[in-house]
């Protein structure tokens, strides 16, 4: 060995080990950021260590995190790729990747990616869960319960794991469980709504001996016009209530519960404290009413219907609008959802619809949200006779929509707010369901132990709108 070599080889092993720990403390304070939420400056130093050091396998990996979570999904396959190419060990990097690619709808690809992930580190609670979500969007719902009950056996505490097994059994009917495991949404990160603080406790299902039982809206619209319908169950306890909703569902609410108070806004606790008006002795979101009333199939068979009433006046106002000389069956339709999570599974394009638009009986009348001007473009581009009444705004008056929808003979929906909002009113209704449904609708029925007036179409492939139509057509 040339004597001068180690001097010089040493000392480029000790300038690696510093620039290691100067990566290493950089690496930390930027994992601070990022999970403090401040993604512009954990991006800043994450770009700083590759500029050091390009093949800094940790820093691609979470770069590309920022990058998933700023919507920039391609970007974050991309930079997590590359992790992977430098370190395919990382069972972390498979995970992330696999985060992305569920998000994108790629669920083969990311269930490759949780599986490896689990290869390398079977231990992961959390990927075990999101391994059961894939699975259950494909149909294998009796794999999806067991690996979110492995999840739970790995770490018991697990929010998430508890939440997700909770909406695969209710998907599956078992709402014993279903609806237990369903509280401890509040805990999870995915869901929209939080949960109020008052004093007052909340309720078991008992007759309250004094004062009056605050319920509250939770999730959206379409989730408090569905948990409104066992507004009926507890009045039959015997309670007084007070229903605090959305404000545009205010009018409707009062108008189909005369015989308790409705409010709209967040009533704080320390109103329910000292106004003696109010008067409350407990409260609870109506999201926990089903697993008071619920929690078995026979239950349901106490659900009333119709239990939402519609202006009257409004309604034969549409009615005598709608109506022509060949005294045409008016059928309402809504096809689209802006839901980020689940829309581009549940929207159907306009122009599939051209079977049912060519049936000479019916007068199709547009109940979609939107803006109108881009709602008649779609009505041109697909060829649809569909008519628009620009007098009516689904999502700022729901109290006129509801109008608008008693005066169908029937509808034709997607799963969104449309499909309660019918069922509730006691509309004829038939909602069109994606391959892998939302827990409401349960599994293989054609009914639905909610609206009693609701018929259900459901994809036998993933994406195979056409044939659901066709059944559709041969139905009518």
């Amino acid at each position: 060995m040339n004597r001068h070599q180690y001097p010089f080889s040493k000392q480029n092993r000790t300038l690696r080990q510093q620039s290691s720990a100067v990566i290493q403390e950089m690496l930390r304070n930027a994992l601070r950021h990022h999970q403090g939420g401040r993604l512009t400056e954990a991006e800043r130093i994450y770009q700083q260590i590759l500029a050091i050091d390009a093949n800094q396998a940790d820093s691609l990996n979470l770069l590309g995190m920022v990058a998933y979570q700023a919507g920039r999904h391609e970007a974050a396959v991309e930079l997590i790729r590359k992790a992977i190419a430098i370190n395919n060990e990382g069972a972390s990097y498979h995970s992330n990747l696999g985060t992305v690619l569920q998000a994108q709808g790629k669920l083969e690809e990311a269930a490759t990616c949780y599986e490896r992930a689990l290869a390398l580190k079977p231990d992961l609670a959390e990927v075990h869960t999101n391994l059961g979500n894939i699975l259950q969007a494909q149909g294998k719902l009796d794999e999806s319960v067991a690996y979110h009950e492995r999840a739970l056996t790995i770490k018991p505490e697990l929010t998430e794991a508890h939440y997700n097994l909770g909406l695969a059994q209710l998907l599956s009917g078992d709402f014993t469980s279903g609806w237990r495991n369903f509280e401890q949404r509040w805990k999870s990160k995915d869901y929209g709504t939080a949960l109020r603080a008052y004093p007052q406790p909340l309720w078991n299902g008992e007759k309250l001996a004094s004062g009056r039982l605050l319920i509250w809206g939770e999730q959206g619209v379409g989730d408090e016009i569905m948990f409104t319908g066992l507004i009926p169950d507890v009045t039959r306890t015997g309670t007084r209530c007070l229903l605090d909703c959305d404000a545009r569902l205010q009018p409707l609410f009062a108008r189909s519960f005369p015989g308790i108070d409705v409010i709209s806004g967040h009533v704080s606790g320390a109103d329910l404290g000292n106004d003696l008006e109010v008067d409350i002795a407990a409260h609870l979101p109506s999201g926990s009413l089903p697993g008071l009333f619920r929690t078995s199939n026979a239950a349901f068979a106490v659900t009333t219907s119709p239990y939402l009433v519609a202006d009257s006046v409004a309604q034969e106002r549409f009615r005598a609008h709608y109506a022509d000389a060949n005294g045409r069956r008016l059928a309402g339709l809504a096809w689209h959802t802006n839901n980020r999570r689940s829309g581009r599974y549940r929207s159907i394009d306009l122009s599939l619809f051209a079977p049912l638009f060519a049936r000479p009986d019916i007068r199709w009348v547009s109940l979609q949200y939107g803006d109108h001007d881009a709602l008649e473009s779609q009505a041109a581009a697909a060829s649809s006779p569909i008519l628009i009444d620009r007098s009516v705004d689904q999502l700022s008056n729901i109290d006129i929509f509801a109008a608008q929808i008693a005066a169908m003979d029937m509808v034709v929906t997607i799963d969104n707010s449309t499909a309660h909002l019918a069922g509730a009113l006691g509309v004829p209704v038939w909602v069109l369901l994606p391959f892998a449904p939302d827990w409401r609708w349960l599994l293989a029925r054609e009914d639905s132990p909610w609206y009693p007036t609701m018929r259900l179409f459901r994809q036998q492939k993933r994406g195979d709108w056409q044939s659901v139509v066709q059944s559709v057509q041969s139905a009518l």
